[in-house]
């Protein structure tokens, strides 16, 4: 046909098991396309221009990038792109780019969500109900209540908005904030992780931080597990230093059985799945393939990850 590219570059398509993707009938048609689960990628490598990570939470790319001889782009399909942002690709001329704008705004009701739960202890009332027990109780307004959240990208600025626009006293924390965050929290009552995983982050909230915050505080993380310090959690929760957190994400994950957070009193955990709004894995892949289409066009890809700065080069 006319309209079809002279040229059709090698495009490997990483999925983990049992989620192959189906939407990507454009690449299919327009590239020498090779879907690959992400224990073999290294067998689709070799020659491969454009590689899309549809399994996000993978380190294949890492693990075989000896085999990566002819990449210029990799997608990823999530907004935080610690699973292939190894030395080896950051200083590559090879192009990064994520799926923002796809999750900012569930993750944010999520976030709203188990602050509501926490405040109206939501919790409570479900095991009276299951228990046949009516027993009256207060509970907290979240009115001006103060919040930090950790992270100035898409995701924290869409967390601070919708909290401020139910009357929470909000403050964004960035970089600078973190590198002393004990004297940034002993004053609110939810501290929020929304921030990408550095080398300036990993732990960034660790015994230190958890002593400085209010014993009536709670911790959400949304982020990455290894934000947090697990060790020093498990220990303030458990001693009461804090009074709770909800976690989306862990360290390790999946959080395995018999892990002592499963546990932890007042913890609330959820799989890695606070932006997975009905019909997300469609959106992922209708945005590679946006992206790819871009390629062939020669235009300037959407969401360029900035390497060096999330490696914390800059």
């Amino acid at each position: 046909m006319d309209d079809q590219p002279a040229h059709k570059p090698v495009t490997a398509v990483q999925y983990a098991p049992n989620s192959i993707p189906d939407r990507l009938a454009p690449v299919a048609e327009a590239a020498e396309l090779r879907l690959v689960e992400s224990d073999h990628l290294a067998t689709a490598l070799p020659g491969a221009e454009i590689l899309f990570v549809y399994d996000f939470r993978s380190t294949a790319l890492r693990e075989t990038w000896a085999a990566a001889d002819s990449l210029r782009w990799v997608h990823i399909a999530s907004t935080g792109v610690d699973p292939v942002l190894f030395d080896e690709l950051v200083e590559s001329d090879v192009v990064l780019t994520n799926s923002r704008g796809l999750f900012e705004r569930p993750i944010a009701e999520y976030v709203l969500a188990q602050i509501l739960a926490f405040a109206k202890d939501i919790r409570r009332s479900t095991r009276a109900q299951a228990a046949l027990s009516w027993r009256h109780f207060g509970s907290e307004s979240i009115d001006s209540v103060p919040v930090a959240v950790l992270g100035t990208g898409p995701i924290g600025q869409a967390i601070a908005t919708l909290l401020t626009s139910v009357g929470m006293q909000v403050t964004v924390l960035g970089r600078t904030e973190s590198a002393d965050l004990p004297s940034h929290v002993g004053d609110v009552e939810y501290l929020v992780l929304a921030a990408p995983l550095t080398t300036q982050t990993h732990a960034v909230v660790n015994a230190r931080v958890l002593s400085a915050m209010r014993p009536t505080a709670r911790l959400i993380n949304v982020g990455r597990g290894e934000l947090v310090g697990t060790w020093d959690l498990v220990s303030a929760l458990n001693r009461g230093t804090i009074a709770g957190a909800a976690l989306d994400v862990t360290d390790p994950e999946p959080l395995p059985v018999g892990h002592p957070l499963w546990r932890t009193p007042n913890t609330h955990i959820t799989p890695h799945n606070s932006g997975d709004v009905h019909g997300w894995s469609d959106r992922l892949q209708d945005q590679f393939v946006t992206n790819f289409e871009r390629y062939l066009r020669g235009e300037k890809l959407l969401n360029i990850v900035d390497k060096n700065r999330m490696r914390g080069n800059a």
